[in-house]
């Protein structure tokens, strides 16, 4: 019984390493963020190491996320800027001076 309940914990926790690994080589930040909302327990070493090498990759992955986005921003703002600059400004009066 004790062996049957132990061998199902570490069948789950093979499972949500295995999502944890696919979620970390498609950068799917939506399923990283929902595997680390059901964290199971850990108890052998070498898993442990291997989930803190893929949410160390993760992390890499997020900011490098995160610092493209920040520049498609900004990137965003300067073109915005520059439209908004070579737009001719219109007169709010009707002129009809010869």
């Amino acid at each position: 019984m004790y062996l049957e309940v132990f061998w199902r914990l570490g069948e789950k926790v093979q499972m949500w390493l295995k999502e944890l690994k696919i979620a970390v080589i498609q950068k799917d930040m939506q399923k990283l963020d929902s595997l680390l909302q059901d964290i199971p327990t850990i108890k052998d070493t070498k898993e442990i190491e291997e989930v803190l090498y893929l949410l160390k990759q993760a992390t890499h992955d997020f900011e490098q996320l995160r610092d493209e986005t920040r520049l498609s921003m900004e990137q965003v703002k300067k073109n915005i800027d520059f439209l908004d600059s070579t737009h001719s400004q219109a007169s709010a009066k009707f002129d009809i001076t010869l």
